[in-house]
C-alpha cells in the first residue's frame, strides 16, 4: 500500500468528518487527558487494516500514540478477540474512531469474502481476482484487502491495461480492427485484453494476438471447450454471474483467473466494536 497516498486519503476522510472541530470531544475533555482505545471483533473473519490504525491516529495529534497488541493483516479473528489497544490523547481517540472503524470493517469484510472465494478454488490453478467495481475513493484500500484475503488484483484503473469490451469493438468495427489500431500506438510493456462472448469472437481475438482473453458470461462447459482452442501463452479470465456456490465448477475448467465484482461491490462490513476509556492526565 502506498503510505503517502494512505496518509493523504486518511487526512481527507478525517477532514470530512471532523470539519473545523470535534465539538463533543473538545468541549468535554482537556487536550492533555489521555485514554485507551480497545478494538474487538464481533464477528469471525480475516482482519485487514493494521496500517489504518497505526497511521490514522498519529495523523490527528502531535502527542505520543502507543499501539499495543495490534494483530497483523491476514490474521483469522473470532468474535470477542482483541484486535488492538491504543493509548493516546482522549480527544484524538474519539475523533478518529469512526473513520478508522468504517475503513477496517469494510476492508476486513473484503478480505474475508476473498478468502472464502480462494478456498472454493482449492486444488486448481485458478486464481481469484477483483474488478474495477470498487467504491470511488476507496479503490486502493479495497484492492489491498483483496490481496490480504489471498486474491489478486485486476487492473488498477483505465490506465494500466487496455481492455476492449463490446462498446469499444462496435465503435472500431471489429476485434481485429480495434486490436490492430491499439497496437500501433501502445507501448510494449502494456497488455491488451479482449472480452469475448461467442466462439467467432474468440477465434478472431486469438488471431489478433491478444495477451489476455476475458470469457464473459459463459458456462463452465463452454469455457472448458474454448480453452482447448486458446494457445497456452494467452492468459484466460472468466467473469459474469459467478458466485461462491458455482466457483468450484468454474475453477475445475483450469481457467487462469476468475474475476468477481462481488468481492468489493456488495460487501457487508465485518462487525467490530470500540471501547474508549479515560486514563487521566
Amino acid at each position: 500500500m502506498n503510505l503517502l497516498k494512505l496518509k493523504q486519503q486518511l487526512t481527507e476522510f478525517f477532514n470530512e468528518d471532523i470539519g473545523d472541530t470535534d465539538l463533543s470531544s473538545e468541549l468535554l475533555f482537556d487536550e492533555k487527558q489521555r485514554g485507551e482505545f480497545s478494538l474487538y471483533a464481533k464477528e469471525d473473519g480475516i482482519f485487514c487494516g493494521e496500517k489504518i490504525i497505526q497511521i490514522g491516529f498519529q495523523l490527528l495529534t502531535d502527542e505520543s500514540i502507543q499501539v499495543h497488541e495490534l494483530i497483523q493483516d491476514g490474521t483469522v479473528i473470532q468474535k470477542g478477540d482483541l484486535i488492538a489497544r491504543i493509548e493516546g490523547p482522549i480527544r484524538t481517540l474519539l475523533s478518529g474512531e469512526r473513520v478508522i472503524l468504517n475503513l477496517i470493517q469494510r476492508m476486513s469484510a473484503i478480505s474475508t469474502k476473498t478468502a472464502l472465494a480462494v478456498a472454493a478454488t482449492t486444488n486448481s490453478r485458478t486464481r481469484i481476482c477483483d474488478t474495477r467495481k470498487t467504491t470511488p475513493g476507496l479503490r486502493m484500500f479495497e484492492k489491498y484487502a483483496v490481496r490480504i484475503g489471498g486474491g489478486f488484483n485486476h487492473r488498477s484503473g483505465l490506465y494500466d491495461c487496455v481492455m476492449l469490451k463490446d462498446n469499444h469493438i462496435e465503435f472500431a468495427g471489429s476485434i481485429s480492427k480495434a486490436v490492430n489500431h491499439v497496437k500501433q500506438k501502445l507501448g510494449h510493456t502494456t497488455k491488451i485484453e479482449v472480452e469475448v462472448e461467442t466462439k467467432e469472437q474468440l477465434i478472431e481475438a486469438i488471431e489478433a494476438s491478444v495477451d489476455l482473453l476475458l470469457l464473459d458470461n459463459r458456462t463452465p462447459a463452454e469455457i472448458e471447450s474454448w480453452l482447448t482452442l486458446i494457445p497456452p501463452h494467452i492468459i484466460t479470465e472468466a467473469s459474469g454471474g459467478i458466485t461462491l456456490d458455482t466457483l468450484p465448477e468454474y475453477a475445475a475448467t483450469e481457467v487462469h483467473y476468475i474475476s468477481l465484482g462481488a468481492l468489493t461491490h456488495s460487501i457487508h462490513s465485518l462487525d467490530m466494536s470500540a471501547l474508549v476509556q479515560l486514563k487521566g492526565v
